[in-house]
């Protein structure tokens, strides 16, 4: 992941006097999946919005496969693609008419739409009109219309947000397959989980600003803490114990918990995304 596929400077964004995005700057590599986490207001999905073009930055600039996102929209948008938190399919046409419509604006020849929509898991509903789809299905096929034009750069702004696990985990696998294709993904998402699973590195977005980015690993040896958790039984049955992994008396005092407990269970414990940003920014996610 050498070449840089996309590259922020200093990118601003004001709604009136509300600073949406605050000078924020970052690189992505190419084939990278970078997770924007924030809380509602935080700025993702301005930032996504100004990365696509439906917005002009006031300050800074955005680069995108060599091209400048507000001077040059159109010769940028050709390698993009976008999956929208709030679906705006045409919901009297069919999945197959939704997908074949776009690829007449992108002008993809020798275009499958059957191929696509099995892809997501829509095989056989293809020609079912859009307003008959459920939640989950109307949110595969965004993702597959995401992916019509072979996108270089793939925006996903909460692809799974208030989906089932099943079509969680599906949007999940094909954001993986589009990795392996070479794709750089751009990835909002209020869920520590999956942005833990699938993201290279993950940047905590807090008041418009850029609050850490690392790779989750990272993050966790630099803010978190490892323990090791212990249950041991007692006259009151049983109760936890819990050791520090990181200092230099945890061998001894793993083995003064065995010789003076009697231990029933003991497994390893490390912070979890959702921790670390709470350490980092000072409240939760899903405030």
């Amino acid at each position: 992941m050498t070449d840089k596929s996309i590259i922020v400077e200093n990118l601003t964004y004001n709604y009136g006097t509300l600073v949406a995005v605050d000078h924020i700057s970052f690189e992505m590599g190419t084939g990278e999946i970078l997770g924007f986490l924030g809380p509602n207001g935080a700025g993702k999905t301005t930032t996504v919005k100004m990365l696509t073009g439906q917005l002009l930055p006031q300050d800074g600039r955005a680069i995108l496969l060599g091209k400048d996102i507000a001077r040059e929209t159109q010769a940028a948008r050709k390698h993009i693609g976008v999956c929208f938190e709030q679906t705006n399919l045409y919901e009297q046409m069919t999945a197959l008419d939704n997908l074949q419509l776009f690829a007449e604006l992108f002008g993809v020849k020798e275009f499958d739409g059957y191929a696509l929509l099995k892809r997501v898991g829509l095989e056989g509903r293809e020609r079912d009109k859009v307003s008959n789809y459920s939640k989950g299905m109307k949110q595969r096929l965004m993702v597959a219309r995401s992916l019509v034009n072979r996108p270089e750069i793939i925006f996903m702004d909460e692809p799974t947000a208030g989906l089932d696990p099943v079509s969680s985990e599906a949007i999940g696998n094909i954001i993986l397959e589009e990795r392996d294709r070479g794709a750089t993904i751009f990835l909002t998402t209020h869920d520590m989980w999956e942005a833990d699973k699938l993201c290279h590195r993950v940047a905590f977005v807090e008041q418009g600003k850029i609050a850490a980015i690392d790779t989750p690993r990272n993050l966790k040896q630099l803010y978190g803490k490892r323990s090791l958790i212990a249950e041991v039984m007692s006259g009151a049955g049983l109760e936890k114990r819990e050791i520090s992994m990181d200092t230099p008396d945890t061998a001894r005092s793993v083995e003064k918990l065995f010789e003076k407990e009697k231990v029933v269970t003991i497994h390893s414990e490390e912070a979890t995304l959702e921790d670390i940003f709470i350490k980092v920014t000072g409240r939760r996610l899903t405030e």
